[in-house]
């Protein structure tokens, strides 16, 4: 199994109310994504970090493989939601993929 974990910070212009709706709508997106992506084992986004985090939303996933994180990288679905939901409003991402 390959654990796919991303941290995300959100761009500093935004407002504490776009954060918010920002959040939400990359947790929606991401989690939707359950049962719909051969290989993903289970998905789930932290949007709510403690004061001590330089980070401001998670992504912790498991794939089968690492084929399956490569599918699922190229995946349209996920494509869609990284495009739409994630990458516009990020000013940095920072990803570390691992067996266990």
């Amino acid at each position: 199994m390959v654990k796919h974990v991303i941290l995300w910070q959100l761009k500093d212009e935004l407002s504490d109310s776009e954060k918010a709706e920002v959040k939400a709508g990359i947790k929606t997106g991401l989690e939707a994504l359950e049962g719909k992506i051969p290989g993903l084992i289970g998905i789930k986004v932290e949007t709510d970090p403690l004061a001590s985090s330089n980070a401001d939303v998670m992504l912790d996933s498991s794939f089968e493989s690492e084929e399956a994180l490569r599918g699922y990288a190229v995946h349209p679905e996920h494509v869609a939601v990284a495009d739409g939901r994630v990458r516009p409003y990020t000013k940095s991402r920072v990803c570390m993929d691992y067996e266990i």
